[in-house]
């Protein structure tokens, strides 16, 4: 496999979630790039219904962080307290909660509805269908432009707080925060089980 984030099966085996990212700014041509990689993804029904939120502006930062900050101390003191394996994971999480404000930009994916969603549907591959593929054209594009970024939804934990920072009007869903930046330390090969493990052929 060429070793260049620019090809497209290289980088999809060497995109790490990057969770440690410096404080250096990020360029606006090199955002606008990430957001016009997103949005060649695909919609249901093509009706190009994703929407996107930059956010760079300390005080909305700082208003963001508090959210995390809330979330994640929940999430790991329930959960990994005594997870010996999930201890770099939880490490880059705290570290990312404790230097969330110094993170240049977090790019906030959200679908724009024409009525509101029931529950059940709006949690489900029906809405979601419609922002992913976006997301990762745009974790693709992040490592081809040599960016760090993860997925991250603790910050979204208190749905009506975030939407209220956001100023996301009713008939729009944010659906996760990515921090966008820089990383301190290096790419390399993600470790996955192997297919033999994971496909089925026609039935379970």
């Amino acid at each position: 496999m060429t070793p260049d984030a620019s090809d497209l099966l290289y980088a999809i085996h060497h995109t790490r979630a990057m969770r440690r990212l410096k404080s250096d700014p990020i360029p606006d041509e090199v955002i606008n790039q990430l957001l016009d990689a997103a949005n060649q993804g695909p919609t249901g029904s093509n009706k190009q219904n994703a929407r996107w939120i930059v956010v760079r502006d300390p005080t909305q930062k700082a208003k963001l962080a508090d959210l995390n900050r809330t979330a994640v101390n929940a999430y790991v003191g329930n959960q990994y307290d005594v997870a010996p394996n999930m201890r770099g994971i939880v490490g880059a999480v705290m570290w990312q909660r404790d230097h969330w404000e110094e993170i240049p930009a977090f790019l906030i994916p959200c679908l724009e509805f024409e009525q509101t969603p029931n529950d059940t549907w709006a949690a489900g591959a029906g809405s979601g269908g419609s922002i992913w593929p976006g997301v990762q054209n745009l974790l693709l594009a992040a490592r081809a432009l040599g960016l760090g970024a993860v997925i991250t939804s603790l910050g979204l934990s208190d749905r009506a707080a975030a939407k209220a920072v956001l100023g996301l009007p009713k008939l729009v869903e944010p659906y996760a925060i990515i921090p966008i930046g820089y990383p301190t330390g290096k790419f390399g090969p993600v470790t996955r089980k192997p297919l033999s493990e994971i496909v089925h052929y026609d039935r379970w």
